[in-house]
């Protein structure tokens, strides 16, 4: 057993006791699970953590509003397989391109739903659990990742993610002005902050 700042990482840990942790806490937002194959991450959300996930879902957010895209915020929803012991609550995640096929579901399963089109992942604090295999076995095919300094675009490659230069889901967006808007949003007035948004997003 490790313990890093925020973060405890388990070892050797049943995908059936995952499950029963997941059912215990469901109704907490203290906590967050990360799973594979038999390694677990708990996590206590931290505010250096959590502005800036809220900031880049209200960037996705208010784009889509300003560009008439069809969304789905479906924030740190659970997903998990177990055929591939592995299971995440992301930060936050997305359905676009598939926002439709979701429409009107509370209840997402795998096993039959699609995985959602984008998740953004925040890591400001401490090294953690690497949860990219995860994402990958989950199949969602980009992610945004954030570690303190500049914003990463990752598109799905066979089991692998690389870097690209533009959203899969919003491709007239960048890493490089994701990560303007975002340190933007973390300095100045939040209204005046939709408002730019909003206004460059009208202008692609």
């Amino acid at each position: 057993m490790m313990q890093v700042n925020q973060r405890l990482i388990l070892q050797g840990i049943s995908w059936d006791f995952y499950e029963q942790l997941l059912n215990e806490f469901k109704s907490s937002n203290a906590l967050h699970f990360a799973y594979d194959n038999g390694t677990l991450e708990v996590e206590v959300p931290l505010g250096k953590h959590e502005i800036p996930i809220r900031l880049l879902a209200d960037l996705v957010s208010n784009i889509c509003v300003e560009k008439d895209i069809e969304v789905r915020n479906v924030g740190s929803t659970t997903f998990r397989k177990r055929a591939k012991a592995k299971g995440i609550e992301p930060d936050t995640a997305f359905y676009i391109q598939n926002a439709a096929r979701v429409s009107g579901l509370l209840d997402l399963d795998l096993t039959k739903d699609p995985p959602p089109d984008l998740a953004i992942e925040v890591d400001v604090t401490s090294p953690s659990l690497n949860k990219m295999p995860i994402y990958a076995g989950l199949k969602i095919s980009e992610i945004w990742l954030y570690k303190g300094k500049k914003v990463e675009f990752l598109k799905l490659v066979g089991e692998q993610y690389v870097p690209v230069k533009h959203s899969i889901a919003l491709p007239f967006l960048t890493p490089e002005k994701a990560t303007e808007f975002l340190q933007n949003g973390l300095k100045e007035s939040y209204n005046k902050w939709v408002k730019d948004v909003r206004k460059w997003a009208n202008e692609q």
